[in-house]
This record gives structure tokens, C-alpha cells and sequence, in this order.
């Protein structure tokens, strides 16, 4: 009789190549804006406080830019202190740069900014799998670098909104409103890769697929940065 604690492991390691596999697949996500909540934003004026709270945790979940390297974080953490601490360590840095960027008008360009995030996927693949420290003989520090990449995420959605012309009428509080559901959508989003990742590090097919899982997660990095690229160099990007 199989053994249910492999078999599980097998079923969830086959639920996270489906996963990767429609997040790739979708060109409506990452940091790109549905077109009805373009529509919204771009006629908002005054307080929204919930409509642009529910956009924020929206932003989140299906924005599978950070979900990638949500995962690739929490991949080997096994304490909720530590999952909390470097959550904590990419909000802060994904709370300044959206504030920044939409409040202060920092602008960069969304492709080479999409770009570094889609390396911040490569970088924490290559990180859980040693390589960094095989191919160079030194560990970067793995919290400075979560802070840092979450700079970068922060400032690839303030380049979208950007895009739109967003009122001044209320757009302090309603921007406050957007980060704070982008957090409540962070904690759901990673609510559900945990209770995954719970399961399967419970098989011993955990340990057999880790590094193939973070070699799918690097090469989905590095698709990102392709799309990103092409959109710099050709001027227009498949993924928006």
C-alpha cells in the first residue's frame, strides 16, 4: 500500500507546478491593473477608503510577482517568529517605496523595475539552493536582502499607479487604505502558501524536490526578467 505521507508529498509538489504553471500563464497579473479598476481609479475623487483597501489586498494576491518571492522567502522557514520577521522586513520596504513613489512622485522605469523583481525571484532561488555561497564563498544577509528587494516591489506597483491620474482630493488617506489591504492581502496570500508548505515538508518528498522546486522558481524568475527586457529593448512588454 503507498505510502499516504509520500503520496501527499507528490500531490502537493504536482499542486505547486499547476500553480506556477497559471501564474506564467496569466498576462492580467503581476503588477498590471484590471482594466475596471483602472476605471475606478482614474475617476475616484475624495475619501474610497474600503474600494481602495479592497484594491490593495486584491494587488496581493494575485499579483504573483510577490507570490514567487513570497515563497522562495518562507521556503525553508519553519518558525512563525522568522516567517513574521522577514514578512514583517519586505512590508516595510514594500510600505515606503509605494508611499514614496505615489506620494512624492519618484519615477523610474516600470520595465527595469519589473525587471529587478522578476532577478529578486532568480536571487532567492539561487539563495535557497546554496549557490551564492558555492559560486562567490560568502552568504549576503538574507533579512537585508528581503528588505532591500522589498524596496524594489514597493516601487514596481507606484510605477502602475502612476500611470493613472489619481486625484489629489483624499489620495493620502486613500493611499494608506491601499497599503494597509496590500498587507491584509500579504497575510492572506501567505496564509494559504503556508498551510501548503505545511503538508508537504511533512512527506519525504520534501526533501527529494526542494531543489527542483527552487530550480522552477529561478527559471520563473528569470522568465519575468525576459518579459520585462523585451518590453525595454522592443518598447513594448508582454506582460503589463
Amino acid at each position: 500500500m503507498p505510502n499516504s505521507k509520500a503520496t501527499t508529498g507528490r500531490s502537493t509538489f504536482a499542486l505547486l507546478l499547476c500553480a506556477l504553471g497559471c501564474m506564467l500563464g496569466s498576462q492580467a497579473l503581476a503588477h498590471g491593473v484590471a482594466p475596471e479598476d483602472q476605471s475606478f481609479l482614474q475617476n475616484a475623487s475624495g475619501l474610497h477608503l474600503l474600494p481602495f483597501m479592497y484594491l490593495g489586498a486584491k494587488h496581493m494576491v494575485t499579483g504573483y510577482d510577490h507570490l514567487l518571492f513570497l515563497f522562495g522567502v518562507i521556503f525553508f522557514l519553519y518558525r512563525l517568529k522568522e516567517v513574521a520577521a522577514y514578512v514583517t522586513l519586505f512590508a516595510i520596504g514594500h510600505s515606503v517605496t509605494l508611499l514614496v513613489g505615489v506620494l512624492g512622485g519618484l519615477k523610474v522605469d516600470p520595465y527595469l523595475i519589473d525587471a529587478i523583481i522578476g532577478f529578486s525571484v532568480v536571487y532567492k532561488a539561487l539563495d535557497n539552493l546554496g549557490a551564492l555561497q558555492t559560486w562567490f564563498g560568502v552568504q549576503p544577509n538574507t533579512k537585508a536582502a528581503v528588505l532591500i528587494f522589498g524596496f524594489f516591489h514597493g516601487l514596481g506597483l507606484a510605477t502602475k499607479l502612476q500611470d493613472f491620474s489619481l486625484s489629489p482630493e483624499g489620495l493620502v488617506p486613500n493611499m494608506l487604505a491601499f497599503n494597509v489591504g496590500v498587507e491584509i492581502g500579504q497575510v492572506l496570500a501567505l496564509s494559504a502558501i503556508l498551510i501548503v508548505m505545511t503538508y508537504w515538508r511533512a512527506a519525504p518528498s520534501f526533501t527529494r524536490y526542494a531543489a527542483a522546486a527552487n530550480v522552477l522558481l529561478m527559471a520563473a524568475g528569470f522568465v519575468l526578467v525576459g518579459y520585462q527586457l523585451t518590453g525595454y529593448f522592443v518598447g513594448e512588454a508582454p506582460i503589463s
